[in-house]
């Protein structure tokens, strides 16, 4: 067997180790990449696994997933990159489907899901917390925190899944005014590769298309979803307002409850948070049965995944010359802004569907008081959560 391969199975085994232990988000997930990648495999250095990780904040699509398949990319080329996709996501999807199959079927049986009603306002204290901490990281400057503002407020009003990649264009066009500010780098020729882009638009264009022609809900799934994971930035937090706008308020295929149980739900198991989309595809096939729900979930999941990795594959091989452009670094200032005000407008959204009851207000302050002021694992609150509705119910 060739020290190639060797090498490769022993990166995938790593990968499957982190897809059964990896908790808190991308920030969470960061952390045990530099610990295992770096201080222990060597994969990579510290600066280039930053770097890495810095591109895929900047990219639509999952940033963990996207950072752990670029380095599968960069180790063994497409090959291993698209391995290292389906290892790192299949136990959290294969989770989120189940629950999406057990949430469906005890509804079908009329079985009560009270136990879940604590799931909630957990979740919406979890929002509402990130949508604090994104706004206080990235957003430093009067413009930016005018596009967060006005994101929010659009966001929340508009209610139209078309309303999010308008934005993010003009919060991205609104910021690149301020290039002069940007240091001058010394510049090289740009020599780029068209394939994945070109790959990228194909796919987007052919299942709108397919879709529109044979109504065929699976490819309606895929083609929802792989419009939306080609505009979200800014991870799993962002990902809230795109698909509850869409699928809950515009298209009515979920509940509020459904939605945001699921999404408490991810936020208790390991693996990237962009695994929820299983559940919502499951849900949203629900009228076909089982097999129905399956294929619903691995429609949504490969149209959620799929983009940010034809992306970050396109553009990992000329970062170093475009990241020196000013123009783009300007950009990316208005585009994180608005970001920002979509997660805001997300817990409001999620806020209002819920039931105004004094024991949710307090898990809900609670959940974001203890994420704030405490270092207990995200994980465990849900948990608990989920415990305390089973013991009460």
């Amino acid at each position: 067997m060739s020290i190639r391969r060797v090498r490769n199975i022993i990166f995938l085994k790593d990968v499957w180790l982190l897809s059964l232990t990896a908790f808190g988000g991308p920030q969470g997930h960061f952390g045990m990449f530099l610990d295992l990648f770096v201080s222990k495999r060597a994969y990579l250095t510290e600066e280039d696994l930053i770097e890495l990780y810095a591109l895929c904040q900047i990219l639509p699509g999952p940033t963990s997933t996207q950072t752990i398949t670029a380095l599968g990319y960069k180790i063994g080329g497409p090959n291993l990159a698209y391995l290292t996709l389906f290892v790192w996501a299949l136990p959290a999807v294969s989770i989120m489907t189940a629950f999406a199959i057990f949430v469906t079927s005890a509804e079908a049986m009329k079985i009560s899901l009270d136990f879940l009603r604590f799931i909630e306002p957990i979740a919406v204290g979890i929002v509402a917390y990130s949508s604090y901490k994104i706004a206080i990281k990235v957003v430093n400057t009067k413009v930016g925190f005018g596009l967060m503002i006005f994101s929010a407020i659009a966001s929340y009003v508009l209610k139209s899944p078309y309303a999010f990649p308008t934005l993010i264009i003009l919060g991205g066009l609104a910021t690149t005014w301020k290039y002069k500010r940007q240091p001058i780098e010394e510049k090289e020729k740009i020599s780029i590769n068209w394939s994945n882009l070109i790959l990228w638009i194909s796919v987007l264009v052919a299942a709108a298309v397919l879709g529109g022609v044979t109504q065929y809900q699976p490819i309606k799934i895929f083609e929802n979803f792989y419009r939306n994971g080609s505009l979200i930035f800014g991870g799993g937090q962002v990902l809230v307002p795109l698909l509850y706008t869409e699928f809950v308020e515009f298209k009515e295929y979920l509940t509020s409850q459904e939605f945001i149980s699921g999404y408490g739900f991810v936020q208790a198991i390991p693996g990237p948070v962009f695994s929820f989309s299983g559940y919502v595809g499951a849900i949203m096939a629900k009228n076909y049965g089982v097999g129905g729900q399956l294929l619903g979930s691995s429609m949504a999941v490969a149209g959620i995944f799929l983009p940010g990795t034809f992306l970050i594959f396109f553009i990992i091989r000329f970062w170093e010359q475009l990241k020196k452009y000013r123009i783009v670094k300007a950009s990316l200032e208005g585009i994180t802004a608005v970001s920002a005000g979509m997660v805001i407008a997300a817990a409001f959204l999620l806020f209002m569907p819920m039931d105004q009851k004094l024991i949710n207000y307090i898990l809900l302050f609670s959940t974001v008081g203890m994420m704030h002021f405490t270092k207990i694992p995200t994980p465990l609150i849900v948990l608990a959560g989920l415990i305390f509705g089973i013991v009460i119910a």
